[in-house]
């Protein structure tokens, strides 16, 4: 199963590598002003990934730091109080 697993990435890498090296091309991003940016298509489509991937990253970083902090919270009122024994005095001869 490992091995079918790693096949598949190593396929798709091939496929993006592939497809990153026959899109090579300049694009020409026109920003504000008369101000414009020459950027290869495949690392402009890169950026615009990672921009999309970001926000439901953060959203679900949020999610589980929530859970974590209700779930050690009802840890503690589940953990019963156990008090120190008293100490015993020692006899020393």
């Amino acid at each position: 199963m490992q091995f079918l697993r790693t096949l598949f990435w190593v396929v798709i890498a091939v496929f993006l590598a592939i497809l990153a090296t026959r899109n090579w091309h300049d694009v020409t991003l026109n920003l504000w002003g008369d101000m414009q940016a020459d950027i290869k298509l495949p690392v402009l489509l890169l950026i615009i990934f990672l921009l999309g991937l970001l926000p439901p990253f953060l959203i679900l970083r949020a999610r589980l730091w929530r859970v974590r902090r209700r779930l050690d919270s009802l840890e503690r009122q589940q953990a019963p109080v156990v008090e120190p024994a008293p100490a015993e005095p020692s006899i020393t001869a």
